[in-house]
C-alpha cells in the first residue's frame, strides 16, 4: 500500500466519522401513526423520549375527593361566581389546587384580598375565574380535541403565575413595510418560532386569533392573491403556521399527514383542525376580552393581552404533560353544572327572541329554525326595518359579557344578510341595560331581540 492510498483510506474514514456523527445512534423505533401505504411513521429515538419524560415537571400531589355531602359554596361564601354549585370541603380542595397548579410561591393572596376573599379588586381575581370558566367549556365543548384527557390550569401554568408559552402581537420590525426595497410580508426575519426559517414569523394572528383560511394548494400554475385557490404568501404563512405546530408537540410533518397526498382528511389532521379553532376560541371568547382587566405591564408591546398557542399546552410533546388526565379528578373543572335548556325561539310579526349557549354567540339547533322563520317572516314585510339588540346573563365577568352581547347582536345581524335580507333594513341598537336581572346563568338572559318597525 502506497502512502497515498494510505492518506487517502484515513481521509475517507475521518470523512465517513463525519458525516455518522451528525446521526442518532441506533436502536430507534418507528411508529405507524395513519393508515397503511400513507407514510405516516414517526421514528423516535427512545432515549430522547425518555430524556423527554423525565424533563416533565413533578405534578402536584391530589387530594381525595371530598365527596358530594355538606353545603354549597354559593351559600356559604360570599362572591362565588364560579364553582359554586360544589360542596364547601370539595370547592376548598379545587382552590388549594389551583394555588398549588398557578401560584404556589404567592398562594391564595395572588387573587385574593388578604382577610376579604369576596372582594374583587385584584385584577387576578376576575382573571382567575374567567379561566375557570374557560377550562370548563375546554372539558366540555371540545373534546373533539382535549378528548378524555381534558385540561386544568396546570396544563399551561405549571407552577408559574403566568404560562411561559404565550404571544402576543409582535412589533413590526423595520423595513416589513412598503419601503423603496418592498413589502417583505411580514418574514425574512429567523424567527425561532418558525424554525428560525424565512417564513413569515406571525401565523398565530392570522390562524390563532383571526380566521385566516388555511390554504396550500392552487387552482392554476402562477395564482394570483386575489385568485381562485391558494396565493404564494398564503402557502407560506401556512407552512408558518406548520413549522409552529410541528415544534409545539415535538413532531414532523407526517404526524397529521398523509406524504403520499398532504389535502387526504385523516384522523389526527381532523383533531389538529379541531385544536387550531380551540385556541382561537380560546383567544377570541376568553382571552382578547380580558384585555381591560390587566395592568399595562401584562400587556404585549402592542397593547394586546397574551394569548395560547399550540405550545402553551403542548410544550413540546404531542399529549400535554404525557397524557396525565388530571381533570377527571375535578368535578368542577371537567365540566360546568348542568345548565337549563334554552326556551324556544319566539318569532311573530312585531318581534323576535333567539336565545344563546353560555359564552356563545352561535346560534344552533332550534334557535337557527327560529332565525330561519324570522327571515321569512322579514321577507314577507319587504319593507320592514328591524333592530337587533343584545343581552347576557349576570354570571361572570361585566366587560366580557358586554362584549358577549355585541358578538351575538353582530351574529344575528350577519345572519340575516347572509340569508338575503339588505343590510339597510338591519340595524344594531344598544340597550340601556344589558345585563340580566336575574342573578347566576338565566337562560332566558342570554338573548338577542328583533323588533319590526
Amino acid at each position: 500500500m502506497t502512502v497515498n492510498t494510505f492518506r487517502g483510506l484515513v481521509a475517507l474514514t475521518l470523512g465517513a466519522t463525519v458525516l455518522l456523527a451528525g446521526c442518532e445512534r441506533p436502536p430507534v423505533q418507528s411508529t405507524q401513526q395513519g393508515f397503511r401505504g400513507t407514510g405516516m411513521q414517526q421514528v423516535v429515538n427512545p432515549r430522547t423520549v425518555a430524556a423527554q419524560q423525565a424533563a416533565l415537571p413533578a405534578v402536584p400531589a391530589d387530594t381525595p375527593p371530598a365527596g358530594p355531602d355538606g353545603p354549597k359554596a354559593k351559600d356559604v361564601y360570599q362572591n362565588v361566581k364560579v364553582l359554586g354549585h360544589l360542596p364547601v370541603a370539595e370547592f376548598n380542595r379545587h382552590m388549594n389546587a389551583i394555588t398549588q397548579w398557578v401560584s404556589p410561591e404567592q398562594g391564595c393572596n395572588y387573587c385574593h384580598t388578604p382577610n376579604n376573599f369576596a372582594d374583587d379588586s385584584v385584577y387576578t381575581k376576575v382573571v382567575a375565574r374567567r379561566m375557570i370558566e374557560m377550562t370548563q367549556h375546554l372539558n366540555v365543548d371540545w373534546k373533539a380535541h382535549t378528548g378524555n384527557t381534558g385540561v386544568t390550569c396546570y396544563t399551561c401554568h405549571r407552577g408559574e403565575p403566568v404560562p411561559s408559552n404565550v404571544w402576543y402581537q409582535p412589533l413590526v420590525p423595520k423595513g416589513s413595510k412598503n419601503t423603496f426595497i418592498g413589502n417583505d410580508f411580514g418574514q425574512n426575519k429567523a424567527m425561532a418560532n418558525v424554525g428560525l426559517t424565512s417564513l413569515p414569523y406571525d401565523p398565530s394572528s392570522s390562524y390563532l386569533q383571526g380566521a385566516d383560511e388555511i390554504r396550500v394548494n392552487g387552482l392554476k400554475a402562477l395564482p394570483a392573491a386575489r385568485g381562485a385557490g391558494a396565493s404564494i404568501q398564503q402557502t407560506e404563512k401556512t407552512y408558518a403556521l406548520m413549522m409552529h405546530m410541528s415544534q409545539s408537540l415535538g413532531v414532523n410533518c407526517t404526524f397529521c399527514h398523509n406524504s403520499q397526498s398532504f389535502a387526504t382528511w385523516v384522523p389526527k389532521r381532523v383533531t389538529a383542525w379541531h385544536g387550531i379553532r380551540m385556541a382561537r376560541d380560546i383567544n377570541t371568547t376568553y382571552l382578547e376580552p380580558l384585555t381591560s382587566s390587566f395592568p399595562a405591564n401584562r400587556l404585549g408591546p402592542n397593547g394586546d393581552v397574551a394569548k395560547v398557542n399550540c405550545a402553551s399546552c403542548h410544550q413540546g410533546v404531542n399529549k400535554p404533560l404525557g397524557g396525565l388526565e388530571m381533570a377527571k379528578l375535578y368535578e368542577g373543572l371537567s365540566g360546568a353544572p348542568k345548565l337549563a335548556a334554552l326556551p324556544a325561539p319566539m318569532v311573530d310579526t312585531a318581534g323576535s327572541v333567539l336565545y344563546f349557549g353560555v359564552g356563545s354567540f352561535a346560534l344552533a339547533g332550534d334557535q337557527a329554525k327560529g332565525l330561519e322563520q324570522l327571515v321569512s317572516t322579514m321577507s314577507q314585510q319587504p319593507t320592514a326595518t328591524v333592530m337587533v339588540s343584545g343581552y347576557h346573563s349576570a354570571t361572570g365577568e361585566l366587560a366580557s359579557n358586554q362584549e358577549l352581547a355585541k358578538q351575538r347582536a353582530f351574529a344575528v345581524r350577519d345572519a340575516l344578510v347572509a340569508a338575503g335580507i339588505p343590510a339597510a333594513r338591519v340595524k344594531l341598537d344598544k340597550p340601556q341595560q344589558t345585563e340580566a336581572s336575574l342573578g347566576g346563568e338565566d337562560p332566558a338572559a342570554r338573548r338577542v331581540e328583533v323588533k319590526l318597525q
